[in-house]
Order: structure tokens, then C-alpha cells, then sequence
């Protein structure tokens, strides 16, 4: 939960713009004039970016104290975003509101705390958001419940989440422009665990429960207008439009179907985007996420042929194409029989070593972060029981986050001796050569560093099937 009496901790220099631009709420509505400022601790840049529907407004460089404070003589009411690299967050403006937000780069999204006029409500929105990412690393074994179970505990979460989300509205009245995003960050968060379900389940049991989720169970689906503008950058929305898509066109495809034949799944995905989605930028950005996800999947070039012949008939969007043409080309770089490209890692004791040292057997790599614990337990027992079975095989983790004493730190609440532990260094380098792009991501590499599979999930039922 958001900490609202961090508010008190501010400097100084925020104290003193408070009473002058923000906390005594005393403005003329004659105009539009509108006040965003801040302080960035562990800073990683100089500056912050803010930007509407992912478009650069201005460069808010920071000052000696990492303070940074900007007018905006006429800023439209909405929702803006502000970045520091390379972590974003949103932020509501009503008219002539007066915005500071503290910032830690470490833990950035627990440490966003607003204060000011308009405050309250981002706030809520902060809280609701960190409510949901809560719930969301706690679905690993969710997802492996009956439907009866699974529903019940989706439910359950989604009514308490209502019921904060009404107190709040009645409290603090907000306008309907605002409430359509702080719905919608309410409702897709539901609603996208729901179309992760039956595909989650059947990987992680085998079981295909389409036939027994009952006739109400995507109803959600009719109450959805899928062509609103407002809500076309929206990051909840555009997170359960590709869930959806990926359940549609799942529930669409041969019974047959198994995920090493994944290109008639992605084609049917491109399709469905076609005719569901009438507003250009929705489609372009929706087929985008496809393209780059299937990249991600199949590395085989006769598919990759075909698929982008496809995606290239529907985008009207050109320097996305050339973007997801660079991210086949560094993914094709991973394909089976090639070798691994070096990346800079840490050790225990903080020095740096290079990725080739570490395979001098076959080994399996996993990936973890520590914001996302039930992942980074289950992952672990996950690794040391195929560990116990493949005894040949060499299991190292890589954790992605950097805070190299929290990394030791959380290791040794835990006994994970059988895994080797080492640290990105550049999580950049690591996400641009190995194409890490999602948690559930496996590498399996032979001792002279050939790729033996750059693309699997520790969670998927024959896993084991990789290692024989």
C-alpha cells in the first residue's frame, strides 16, 4: 500500500513549492495552467520524460539535488506519463492541478507518492496498481487450480479490489474522464487473469478445461468497447487485449494443436486483430505485440517467412516494421546450433565474469526477480527437482534486478544450493542479446556454449523432454 505519510518526508525545496504552487489548493480556473514536479532518489539519468499516449511532451531535467519542476502554461486535462528511465509510471491531470511526485529508482513503482492538488486520486490509482501486482505474483500456482477454485479465488480478489475502488470514488468524487482509467485498471487486471486461465492451466497440468468453464465466463468480453481512443496506450488495456487474443485464437485452432506448431496460433492471432479492431493505432499496436511475441517463440525460417508476409499485409505502421525486422534478426542470432553470445554477469562476491566461463557442462538457465517472490520460489524448486533427475545438467539463475546486496540478501533467506546464482550486470546487454523479454524464460546450452533450446519454459509440462 502507498505509505501516505512519506508525503511528510519531502525536502525542503518541495515543502516550500507546496505552499507556493500546490498543497493549499488555492488556484484561478481561468485557464489551464498546470504544475509537475519531483525528486528522483538513486537517480540513473538527469532528467524525466513526460509524455501522452507515448509521445515525448518535454525533457524535465533534473537539478544538483535531483529535483526537477516544470510549468505548463496550458496542459489538457488526462493522463500523461512521466519516465525515468527505464521505468514509467502514470499520472492524472484535471485543470490547474499542482503535481510533486517522489521517486526511487530502485523500487520505483513502491516509491511513487504524490503530493499536491489532484494528489488524492493518483494516489489511489498508485495503490490500486501496486494491489494488483501484488495479486499478479501470486498466480503462479493459481493457475493450477480446478475451475471451481480458480474462479472463487479471482472473484474473491476482484470484490475487495471493487469494494476499495467504490470507497474511494465516493470519497473523493473524481470525474468520469479520470474514472474510466481507474475502472479500467480495476476491470482489465480481472479480466486478463481470466483469458490467462484455461492456456496457463493446460500448460502447467495438461488439462484443457475450455469445456467445463461455465457460459457466463466471458461475458466480460461484450461490456469492452475495443476501439476507445482514450484507453488505446492504456498499459491494462493493452495488456488484456493480448491475453485475449492469444485465449481466442487458442480456443479457435485444431484440438491437436501443441505449442512447437505455433505458427497457425499467431496467424489466426494477426487475423482476429483484423477484424476485431477498427482504430488503426489499436490494431497497429496490438499486431506489433503479436509480431514480436511470435519472434520471441519460433525461430524457424520458413515460418518466420510467412508470418512476417502476414504481419506486413496488416501494419500501416513503417518504423515498426523495421523495428520488429531488427528483433528477428537478434533473435534468429539464438536459434538451436548457435552458439550463446557472451554477456557480463555477477558473482556472489560482486565480480564480474563472463557468461562463457559458466558452461563447462550442459546447463539450464533460468531467470528471477525478487519483486516477483512466488515466482522466484517456485522457479528454484522447479530447478532442483529436474536437478535430482538430470544430475548431468548444471542449473544456474540469473537474477535480473540491480541492487547487487538485496540480490545476496534475498538468496540467503533461502537454501537454493544445487542452483549456481549470478547477477545481470546490464540487464540492457542481457535483454538486447539474449532477448529477455518475459520471466518465464529458459535457455538450455551444451558445454561448448551451443544453444540446445534459447527458448523454453521451466514450467511447461514435458519440459523434461529437453534434457533426455
Amino acid at each position: 500500500m502507498i505509505a501516505y505519510s512519506k508525503k511528510l518526508q519531502f525536502s525542503s525545496l518541495f515543502l516550500t513549492l507546496f505552499v507556493v504552487i500546490g498543497c493549499q489548493r488555492q488556484f484561478k480556473d481561468d485557464n489551464f495552467t498546470a504544475y509537475f514536479g519531483g525528486e528522483v532518489m538513486n537517480a540513473k539519468s538527469n532528467f524525466v520524460l513526460f509524455l501522452k499516449d507515448d509521445v515525448v511532451l518535454d525533457t524535465l531535467y533534473l537539478n544538483d539535488k535531483n529535483q526537477f519542476f516544470m510549468k505548463f502554461d496550458s496542459l489538457a486535462p488526462g493522463l500523461y506519463t512521466f519516465k525515468h528511465e527505464p521505468e514509467y509510471q502514470y499520472v492524472y491531470f484535471d485543470k490547474n492541478d499542482s503535481l510533486m511526485v517522489r521517486i526511487n529508482s530502485v523500487e520505483f513503482d513502491e516509491s511513487v507518492v504524490f503530493c499536491g492538488r489532484g494528489d488524492e486520486k493518483n494516489n489511489f490509482l498508485m495503490e490500486l496498481y501496486l494491489k494488483n501486482e501484488n495479486d499478479k505474483s501470486k498466480l503462479f500456482g493459481v493457475y493450477d487450480y480446478d475451475v471451481e477454485h480458480f474462479i472463487q479465488n479471482s472473484d474473491s480478489s476482484y470484490q475487495s479490489k471493487t469494494a476499495f475502488y467504490r470507497a474511494k470514488k465516493e470519497e473523493l468524487k473524481w470525474n468520469d474522464d479520470f474514472d474510466l482509467y481507474a475502472k479500467a485498471m480495476l476491470d482489465f487486471h480481472y479480466y486478463t487473469k481470466k483469458e490467462i486461465y484455461p492456456i496457463a492451466h493446460k500448460m502447467r497440468t495438461g488439462e484443457n478445461v475450455n469445456d467445463k468453464l461455465p457460459a457466463n465466463y466471458y461475458l466480460h468480453r461484450r461490456k469492452i468497447d475495443f476501439n476507445n481512443k482514450a484507453l488505446t496506450n492504456y498499459s491494462p488495456f493493452v495488456k488484456y487485449l493480448t491475453h485475449m487474443l492469444n485465449n481466442v485464437a487458442f480456443t479457435k485452432i485444431s484440438p491437436d494443436y501443441t505449442d512447437r506448431d505455433i505458427l497457425p496460433m499467431y496467424i489466426q492471432k494477426l487475423n482476429i486483430a483484423d477484424t476485431l479492431f477498427a482504430n488503426p493505432s489499436i490494431k497497429n499496436d496490438i499486431i506489433d505485440n503479436i509480431a514480436f511475441s511470435y519472434l520471441l517463440e519460433d525461430q524457424d525460417i520458413e515460418n518466420n517467412k510467412t508470418f512476417l508476409k502476414r504481419y506486413n499485409e496488416l501494419s500501416t505502421d513503417k518504423s515498426k516494421i523495421n523495428e520488429i525486422n531488427s528483433i528477428g534478426r537478434s533473435i534468429q542470432a539464438l536459434k538451436i546450433g548457435n552458439e550463446l553470445p557472451p554477456v557480463s554477469l555477477l558473482d556472489a562476491e560482486g565480480n564480474t565474469v563472463t557468461s562463457d566461463s559458466l558452461f563447462t557442462k550442459k546447463a539450464v538457465v533460468f531467470f528471477w526477480t525478487e519483486n516477483a517472490d512466488s515466482h522466484l520460489v517456485s522457479v528454484h524448486k522447479k530447478a532442483i527437482e529436474f536437478h535430482k533427475n538430470y544430475p548431468d545438467y548444471e542449473f544456474i539463475a540469473i537474477n535480473i534486478d540491480e541492487d547487487h546486496a538485496k540480490w545476496k540478501s534475498v538468496l540467503a533467506k533461502h537454501n537454493f544450493g544445487l542452483v549456481k546464482e549470478y547477477q545481470a550486470k546490464n540487464f540492457q546487454e542481457l535483454k538486447e542479446k539474449w532477448v529477455i523479454t518475459k520471466l518465464n524464460r529458459t535457455m538450455i546450452i551444451d558445454k561448448d556454449r551451443k544453444i540446445i533450446n534459447g527458448f523454453v519454459n521451466l514450467f511447461e509440462v514435458n519440459f523434461a523432454d529437453n534434457l533426455k
